[in-house]
């Protein structure tokens, strides 16, 4: 790989920059800033000294990147993206410590986006164009707006009507995901004038025993819910009233479905990441688990999730 390339009309301080690294006009980084192989630092940037950046990061021209700002490989930052460190600025008044924002490997901020101070922007995640993050982004999230909200997941083609995806009355009792051991299942229906009853039995419409239930309410339409794996533990969902989007996701493929009717539910079984999200005011989400709660057998970050599939855990 080549040796980095600074323009003569940049200015760049520091000497932690990696192989293949192009610093283009304009661009200024400051002395202690560190700089990746192979990335792309376009004109009319600010890079300080408290930044570090990974590696095939590419930033576009009007960014300015303050102290305490973790870039990780593979990630895009388009034009004029504005981050922030500090969330009381005060005029020649400084933070003892600035906060760290940090974007994680592979995710993509549109062009005139604003991250707020502190936060985390997920795995694969992607801001839309002048969005305003407000809160931390969850791996593979698509966000957009202002404030920014979860308007779908990248890699995932939906949201799929589970209510379409699954089996017709007359047929099996469940079909299979994309995603490995994830199946969606129609729980059946007996009406009458008197009105509707969805009745299951365990290990037959449920394919498990369960041993614990908690009902999911209340749930503000911008919020997400869930956000994990389990180890050992198999859940199944099934929206009661209301409705609400899922994402699963066995570290390769990725689906999203919409549970939106009391008789199809979703099997989710130990080691896919699961998350919840886009509720309905009314929304009832019964989740019925096949072990009693232990602390231990969740997983609740998306790369430690990632290195326990690798490890063979699944």
């Amino acid at each position: 790989m080549a040796e980095p390339f600074v323009h003569p009309q940049a200015i760049c301080e520091t000497d932690r920059v990696g192989q293949g690294t192009t610093i283009w006009a304009f661009a200024y980084v400051l002395e202690g800033a560190v700089i990746g192989a192979d990335a792309n630092v376009c004109s009319h940037t600010f890079i300080d000294a408290d930044v570090v950046v990974g590696d095939r990061v590419t930033i576009k021209s009007g960014v300015q990147l303050w102290n305490g700002t973790r870039i990780e490989d593979d990630v895009f930052i388009g034009p004029n993206v504005s981050f922030t460190n500090d969330r009381f600025p005060r005029s020649k008044q400084q933070p003892e410590r600035f906060l760290e924002t940090r974007v994680c490997r592979g995710a993509s901020i549109g062009a005139g986006a604003t991250l707020l101070p502190g936060i985390s922007v997920g795995r694969n995640a992607i801001v839309g164009a002048g969005a305003v993050v407000t809160r931390p982004v969850p791996p593979n999230a698509i966000v957009v707006g202002n404030p920014a909200r979860i308007s779908g997941y990248s890699g995932s083609e939906g949201p799929l009507e589970a209510e379409a995806l699954a089996p017709p009355p007359e047929g099996p009792s469940s079909v299979e995901s994309r995603v490995a051991g994830v199946t969606v299942h129609r729980v059946p229906l007996r009406r009458d004038m008197r009105g509707s009853l969805v009745a299951s039995e365990f290990d037959e419409d449920i394919p498990f025993t369960p041993r614990r239930s908690f009902l999911v309410f209340d749930v503000p339409g911008a919020d997400i819910r869930g956000e994990h794996a389990h180890r050992s533990c198999h859940q199944f969902l099934m929206c009661v009233r209301g409705g609400c989007s899922v994402i699963v996701d066995d570290g390769e493929a990725q689906e999203t479905l919409r549970l939106d009717h009391p008789t199809v539910g979703l099997h989710v079984p130990p080691m896919v990441w699961c998350a919840q999200f886009k509720h309905t005011p009314d929304a009832v989400l019964l989740v019925l688990a096949s072990h009693r709660y232990d602390a231990d057998d969740y997983i609740r970050d998306y790369q430690e999730f990632l290195e326990a599939r690798r490890g063979g855990e699944a």
